[in-house]
């Protein structure tokens, strides 16, 4: 008799997503999967429309339009949707005065995590931060690459389905950038599905599956990043900005 394998929903469902802050529009009918097991970057300029996406997805704000399906599940604001999203934003959330392994039984007991299956989440996110020989030292004498790997791992404490990262190797040494790329690397294997934004296009070439280039609020280009490159010579940066232009965005 043949094994059944069960077929997992895409982690990540975005179709038609719509949203205006003030009079401008940031993201303009956005569609996107992210399936299980997958790294889909992020690509565009500054304003392209990245973080508001992913704050949706996360359900910190919420679209004007449009859909948003986490593991099959629509709506991310509700409680038992977020419990599916593991979100490292830009800024890192982490509480100076206390210890790695304070911040993160701290963080875990935030997603509801506790007893044995606490200690277990615990010490696997001080391995993955790299951190487990320093767990007792407070977060603000911690290098700005150990709070940036604290902070991601502290992200997937709770083993969530979706993981969304928005720059996370902002700010960090060759060092750290690499051990967080090792690391995010291997949650495919979990069965993650993670949507990644970055402007290093060298990661997006090292580590993910497709990429997605986001331009005023639209999605202009979905491929892999060696098949974009290819159509300009084997230059990313090139393809990227024969999409998005020259102009600067931060005048």
């Amino acid at each position: 008799m043949s094994k059944v394998i069960p077929i997992l929903p895409p982690g990540l469902r975005v179709r038609g997503v719509r949203k205006r802050l003030g009079h401008a529009t940031v993201l303009d009918g956005i569609d996107l999967v992210v399936a299980r097991g997958e790294v889909v970057g992020v690509l565009g300029p500054n304003g392209a429309g990245k973080t508001t996406l992913m704050h949706i997805v996360a359900g910190l704000l919420t679209a004007d339009a449009g859909e948003v399906l986490v593991d099959g599940l629509a709506d991310p604001r509700r409680r038992e949707v977020r419990a599916r999203v593991g979100y490292a934003p830009q800024a890192t959330a982490l509480y100076d005065e206390m210890t790695a392994e304070e911040n993160v039984r701290f963080f875990g007991r935030m997603h509801g995590l506790s007893g044995a299956k606490l200690r277990e989440r615990v010490e696997w996110a001080l391995e993955f931060a790299g951190l487990a020989s320093r767990r007792h030292d407070r977060v603000g004498v911690y290098s700005g690459g150990m709070r940036r790997r604290l902070h991601v791992a502290s992200a997937l404490l709770h083993a969530p389905p979706l993981v969304l990262l928005d720059e996370p190797t902002t700010g960090v040494d060759p060092q750290s950038r690499n051990h967080l790329l090792e690391g995010i690397a291997t949650l495919r294997g979990d069965k993650h599905a993670i949507l990644y934004a970055t402007h290093h296009l060298d990661e997006a070439r090292r580590l993910c599956d497709r990429v997605v280039v986001v331009d005023h609020g639209r999605v202009v280009a979905v491929e892999t990043a060696s098949r974009l490159a290819d159509r300009h010579g084997g230059d990313l940066e090139a393809a990227l900005l024969a999409l998005t232009g020259t102009e600067l965005r931060d005048r």
